[in-house]
């Protein structure tokens, strides 16, 4: 019987959990498998709360079905019957600029119809293929690229506003190889965005002739999706479906080598012996855990940043909003002077959300570019929202239903360099055989991205076991 330490019962932790103990039964071995988590609820960011009939998310609310890793955990959990898609109006999203909202375009005639960008910024962006890529293989900034081969316009209005929305980032120091690694492969490729996207689409027609399914030549495309009850279902059923012990409140203070294995102090002055750890906590978390044992690899883990972040829900009487509340929401670029990111119609994108007749709106406040929003008090956040929402939508009324929640190290930062980083990363790890980690501030922040690093994770764990065995 081999005995696993999973620290972190969020939805890495737990979905690794589960992926060494389904991989772990395919292959015909013995694991024991325990997750501790230093919190008294499992679940991590995934947290659904419901009020007064409505449903805040805490953090994520929901995942792309155009990629696998999510839905082939859902089916091993037997919970698609829960899966929740998004309604089509989801599809449209908006940027605030110059005093209104622009629907984002979706192709030619669209973007030509625009007044987003400006006929100059337009015109700089239809050049792109003319500019030529760049291959001395250098990580640069998301801003680097954007104003190399879209200009300062689109970087401003479109990209900038695109990573404080997914990463609660800054694109002037954010990597585009860690970030959106296939972006700089279509440039790799291709030579440019535009040229991919044309050849793409030619070959994504050809093989749809010969009957072929294709995923989009645009990008990952797909449905948002999440649960009836929110995301937290993911991880609840995620955790329902362990055979081995699941403990909260077991907070671990510090990983000792042992001859067989590891030896884990845990708060409260038990020690636990395990044959393997894999660590599914925050990158700071780790380096506190790794410092006594290796300080270089702490010092790596302290460089992967992570960025606060305020969520507020505000609940409304639909009546007192006029405009139209047909989309996603919209983002806000940050030359604009706004105190939020930019603002989620969570009632519009999926249903029962928000009472009959009433309507949830979700902000963001913060991230890398407005690291001060996470000390202002609740009032002083609840203010400033107030006054985005006048502003943008004309919303004058007090919410009936307020809800602020505050995440202090909310999203880790994939900063130039953390390929590099993650590269010392593994050196180091290969002093500490039976020692793992798996998490979103190494290969991905997303939903699917944290699942699919859950099963490689598992996957090493049992490669190392049958290696050992021989």
């Amino acid at each position: 019987m081999t005995r696993i330490a999973v620290l972190g019962g969020g939805v890495s932790g737990l979905s690794t959990a589960h992926a060494l103990q389904w991989q772990g039964q395919q292959a015909g071995l013995e694991l024991q498998i325990t997750v501790l988590e230093k919190e008294p609820r499992l679940g991590g960011k995934f947290w659904s709360i419901q009020e007064e009939g409505f449903l805040c998310e805490w953090g994520p609310n929901g995942f792309l079905d155009s990629k696998p890793m999510t839905l082939e955990l859902c089916d091993r959990l037997r919970i698609r019957d829960r899966l929740l898609r998004s309604d089509d109006n989801a599809r449209k999203r908006f940027i605030y600029s110059a005093g209104q909202l622009h629907r984002l375009p979706e192709n030619g005639p669209s973007f030509l119809k625009s007044q987003l960008l400006s006929w100059r910024g337009k015109g700089r962006l239809a050049a792109e293929p003319l500019i030529p890529a760049r291959r001395d293989g250098a990580d640069e900034t998301l801003a680097e690229f954007a104003r190399r081969r879209l200009g300062q316009e689109a970087l401003d209005k479109l990209i900038g506003p695109m990573v404080s929305g997914i990463f609660a980032g800054d694109p002037e120091t954010m990597s585009l190889q860690s970030c959106f690694p296939r972006i700089h492969q279509l440039e790799q490729e291709y030579g440019g965005l535009i040229k991919a996207m044309v050849r793409l689409a030619r070959q994504k027609r050809a093989e749809r002739k010969a009957g072929k399914e294709v995923a989009s030549a645009a990008g990952p495309g797909g449905v948002l999706t999440s649960f009836r009850g929110g995301v937290q279902e993911l991880t609840d059923h995620t955790a329902a479906a362990l055979a081995g012990p699941v403990r909260t409140g077991a907070e671990v203070r510090e990983i000792r080598k042992s001859q067989d294995g590891f030896e884990l102090s845990l708060a409260n002055g038990e020690t636990l012996e395990a044959d393997l750890v894999v660590s599914a906590v925050p990158a700071h978390a780790l380096a506190g855990l790794m410092a006594p044992l290796d300080s270089a690899m702490a010092e790596l883990l302290r460089q992967i940043p992570y960025a606060s972040m305020n969520v507020i829900c505000f609940g409304y009487q639909r009546e007192k909003i006029s405009r139209p509340l047909d989309g996603f929401g919209y983002l806000i670029p940050r030359r604009e002077g706004r105190q939020t990111l930019g603002t989620l119609w969570d009632s519009s994108i999926f249903p029962n959300r928000a009472p009959q007749g009433q309507v949830l709106l979700r902000s963001m406040m913060g991230g890398a570019t407005k690291p001060g929003a996470i000390a202002l008090s609740d009032a002083e956040v609840k203010s400033r929202v107030m006054g985005d929402l006048r502003q943008i939508m004309g919303v004058g009324a007090e919410p009936d239903f307020v809800r602020i929640f505050r995440h202090e190290q909310a999203i880790p930062q994939y900063t130039v360099g953390h390929a590099r980083r993650l590269r010392g990363l593994e050196e180091r790890l290969s002093n500490w055989p039976g020692l793992f980690f798996t998490g979103n501030a190494f290969f991905g922040i997303g939903i699917n991205d944290c699942v699919h690093a859950a099963d490689q994770t598992a996957l090493r764990v049992l490669t190392f076991l049958r290696q050992r065995q021989v």
